[in-house]
């Protein structure tokens, strides 16, 4: 066990297993301190690497995380602590692991319920190479102004409270971690506050024990008093009674076993840590008490009178001239968080990001407002989700039937069309589904699947002026723009689109007005008269009949509907109907083993 002092202000740690609030506690501990670097080197996160940004002070820090106790203290050699927030099913492992690391001196254990034989065999291993176990079951230790030891002390708050950003002249020890920060306070009333803090855990068998810290707290120049907290339960008080009586501790010490209520109890009583039960009358509070007053330690009559005991002893030293209290500090502000801030009401802040269409912070998704148990219960379809997400409103169901009619038909268009022959090669070139759908969906343009918006954009325009159709076709001519929605490379005349008139049949039975697709048919009649393949297309269909759906349903203003056909919505159609297809071209080829593609020779002309 080491004799002097554990900590300094230039002790860095390397902490096991992420918690990003004790890892921030202990960064806000260093700047409240003034220390220079903070006392985290190294993260140890088991098979991840990389960073985590964290705050040492205003400044935002990247500390290191890596996947290996050996290669933290590789990367680290200075770091000489070891804080393991593991489970108690993995801690035993990672502390030996740690133990094993010359660099390592010092390992506290958080978790609670580490197997016995377990920490026996760890707390055999540190003795017999000299090195120092906090734990199991510990929230730490902390050396006021230098180090502190993740959660130890509690918030930023309370260690002001408690004097903990500068030392004073106490020594503090204690099993439980909780009464530990209730110390503290008591300690910082009464005297100039504590040196260094130690809470060695309540499990039966504790890395350190309450003597072992109280002989290193005499080894201390700056440590002038003691304060011992223990309870009922094992016999770790007696090592410090026999130190007493050994003459071993030359310095005051305030002693207080906890538990003398369990004497009220007719049976025995388990409190709340594991070492804390009663095994006889022996490792009762009260023989404790009496062992440790007989020793020569001052112990009060009760725990209601232990702060008085603490502060005759503190006042009685400052009387001799052995303690000259601290001249008192103010510790720099720690800047508050900005999500703390903004919850309290301090702060305002903007947003980077506006979503008006889904919200997912209640208890469940909302699709423009509608709960997702909605959408399931009252049978809405993708044409549904689709109007919530795309448009922001329930739109009647003729018309969400519509878009799921268009998304089937324009689903796919074989395997030679140009979107479905980039999934296919890219599928082919070994590619995921991703990248292959996505060689797809660049193909979609002018060209190929994108016509639908223009050609609601030129009709909307033409019809809306009160262009014949002739005025329109010719009037396009003149500018060098095709029709956009005529023509088609194998549909004519006799040949007509089976998806076209299926559309078509749709919107007379159920649309109420389909003014814009008429307008379409007259620019087709005319169009034909001109070639026999000027037919419309499925594009210029759904362009046309989409117009229709957004003027005729009586639920979107003028601007609304010119702001949609401007933004590119209808062509959202058909990006989102062809994904299903080239989807299924990736699977098909995916499925079907195909080998590398390559392109035939004698598809090729070769010219020079």
């Amino acid at each position: 066990m080491a004799t002097g002092q554990l900590f300094s202000k230039t002790t860095q740690a390397l902490f096991y297993n992420y918690k990003q609030l004790p890892i921030q506690r202990m960064l806000d501990f260093d700047f409240l301190c003034g220390r220079e670097t903070p006392s985290v080197a190294g993260i140890i996160n088991p098979g991840s690497d990389g960073f985590q940004k964290l705050f040492f002070g205003q400044e935002e820090i990247a500390i290191p995380v890596h996947p290996t106790v050996e290669a933290a203290c590789s990367a680290h050699p200075t770091a000489d602590v070891f804080i393991n927030f593991a489970s108690f099913r993995s801690a035993a492992a990672s502390s030996m692991s740690a133990l094993k690391q010359p660099t390592i001196r010092v390992v506290a254990i958080i978790a609670e319920g580490v197997p016995e034989s377990d920490a026996k065999q760890l707390i055999s291993y540190a003795r017999a190479n000299n090195k120092v176990i906090i734990g199991p079951a510990t929230v730490g230790g902390i050396q006021a102004g230098a180090f502190k030891i993740g959660d130890t002390a509690g918030t930023i708050d309370n260690i002001i409270q408690c004097k903990l950003y500068r030392p004073g002249s106490v020594g503090f020890v204690s099993k439980s971690g909780g009464m530990s920060n209730e110390m503290y306070s008591t300690i910082a009333r009464v005297t100039d506050g504590i040196y260094e803090g130690i809470a060695i855990g309540g499990d039966v068998f504790p890395g350190s024990t309450l003597s072992d810290h109280i002989l290193r707290f005499n080894n201390i120049p700056q440590v002038k008093m003691m304060v011992v907290l223990g309870e009922l339960g094992g016999k770790d008080e007696y090592s410090l009674v026999e130190a007493l009586k050994q003459g071993k501790v030359e310095k005051p010490v305030v002693a207080w076993v906890s538990g003398t209520c369990a004497r009220l109890f007719k049976s025995e009583v388990q409190f709340g840590h594991a070492g804390a039960k009663s095994g006889g009358e022996l490792e009762s509070a009260q023989a404790k008490n009496q062992a440790l007053r007989e020793a020569g330690a001052v112990v009060p009559t009760s725990y209601e009178a232990l702060e008085s005991a603490i502060k005759e002893v503190f006042d009685k030293l400052v009387e001799e001239g052995k303690i000259s209290p601290v001249t008192e500090i103010t510790p720099p502000p720690i800047p508050e968080d900005l999500k703390t801030a903004i919850k309290s009401g301090k702060v305002r802040a903007p947003t980077h990001i506006i979503s008006t269409i889904s919200d997912d912070r209640g208890d469940e998704p909302c699709y423009a407002g509608v709960p997702m148990s909605t959408i399931i219960e009252q049978g809405y379809g993708v044409g549904d989700v689709i109007s919530l997400l795309w448009f922001k409103r329930s739109l009647p169901r003729y018309c969400t039937q519509f878009i799921e009619i268009c998304i089937m038909l324009c689903a796919d268009h074989g395997p030679c069309v140009s979107g479905a022959h980039n999934s296919i090669v890219t599928a082919r070139a070994g590619k995921d589904l991703v990248s292959s759908l996505v060689s797809g969906l660049l193909t979609i343009g002018p060209r190929f699947g994108g016509a639908i918006d223009d050609a609601a954009r030129y009709f909307k325009d033409a019809c809306d002026r009160g262009l014949t159709p002739y005025e329109f076709v010719e009037g396009m001519k003149k500018k060098g723009i095709r029709v956009p929605g005529i023509g088609h490379r194998i549909k004519s005349r006799d040949n007509r689109d089976k998806r076209v008139q299926l559309l078509q049949k749709y919107a007379h039975t159920h649309f109420p007005s389909v003014k814009y697709m008429e307008y379409a048919v007259q620019v087709e009649t005319y169009t034909l008269s001109k070639a026999n393949n000027l037919v419309m297309n499925v594009d210029g269909a759904i362009g046309s009949l989409f117009l229709d759906l957004l003027s005729g349903s009586g639920m979107f203003t003028k601007q609304e509907i010119d702001e949609i056909v401007e933004i590119g919505y209808l062509n959202g159609l058909f990006v989102l109907a062809r994904s299903i297809g080239l989807i299924g071209h990736t699977f098909d080829q995916k499925r079907l083993k195909q080998p590398l593609y390559r392109h035939p020779w004698e598809d090729v002309l070769y010219t020079k």
